[in-house]
């Protein structure tokens, strides 16, 4: 067992390496300065631990953390940002999540449509049968993106005060947050999908901001390494698991 950066805590995280909800969860990891130890699961046979962590929904993600597991995605992103907080228990990362009540809860608003609006387009490409019932989910997809340029990007502040939320560069201002993690971690597949169907899902002629965006997830040392970058190696890997 690896021992993480927060003096003496054990974590091993169950995942499978394309993933985006198990890449979010490392990107995390990675800004919080946290060493792990990664477990890469066979999802045609899949082992004890992961079926034991997670007897509900058997899936991966998986954090343990001190042989405690905690399951879902977005639920493990937040409990890393409680449980090693900025500057608590040797962790050196900034907070994902905004210490404002309301700026929390509007992170937490458009997280939760990330992974709903594009995550759900996403699931159906990968496992539709037609390729119409794809190139839909895709419109699905780029609509609404489409929607969080408009959104979340827009100028606001919970104190009232003006601000140029446009002009930062990332969702959670001048360092990656929640809403940076979640929407980032799909940036992999979108080259994948455009691979597949011939239909580009984040288009800078679109969604102007949100590509310059990208470029600039992708580039963070958080960032780099985790995404899958081989689209073929994905497509591979894809098929292998359908067939």
């Amino acid at each position: 067992m690896v021992v993480g950066a927060g003096g003496g805590d054990e974590l091993k995280l169950l995942g499978v390496w394309d993933s985006p909800y198990v890449n979010r969860v490392q990107i995390v990891l990675n800004l919080k300065g946290l060493s792990y130890e990664y477990v890469e699961e066979d999802l045609m046979n899949k082992s004890d631990l992961l079926l034991g962590s997670n007897p509900v929904h058997k899936k991966v993600p998986v954090l343990i953390h001190n042989g405690k597991p905690i399951a879902e995605s977005r639920v493990i992103v937040e409990y890393l940002d409680e449980a090693f907080a900025a500057g608590a228990g040797g962790s050196t990362g900034a907070s994902v999540l905004p210490s404002d009540p309301y700026e929390r809860a509007v992170a937490r608003f458009w997280a939760a449509y990330v992974d709903d609006k594009v995550g759900s387009p996403w699931y159906t490409i990968l496992f539709a049968r037609e390729r119409g019932e794809k190139v839909e989910a895709a419109a699905r997809a780029i609509s609404a993106l489409e929607t969080v340029e408009a959104g979340a990007f827009r100028d606001r502040s919970s104190e009232g005060k003006t601000t140029n939320a446009a002009a930062a560069p990332f969702f959670g201002g001048d360092s990656i947050g929640f809403v940076d993690v979640v929407l980032g971690s799909y940036l992999g597949w979108f080259r994948v999908i455009e691979k597949m169907i011939g239909v580009r899902i984040m288009d800078a002629a679109r969604t102007p901001r949100l590509a310059a965006w990208a470029e600039r997830f992708e580039a963070a040392d958080a960032v780099r390494g985790v995404l899958p970058d081989d689209v073929d190696k994905v497509i591979d890997f894809l098929q292998a698991f359908l067939h």
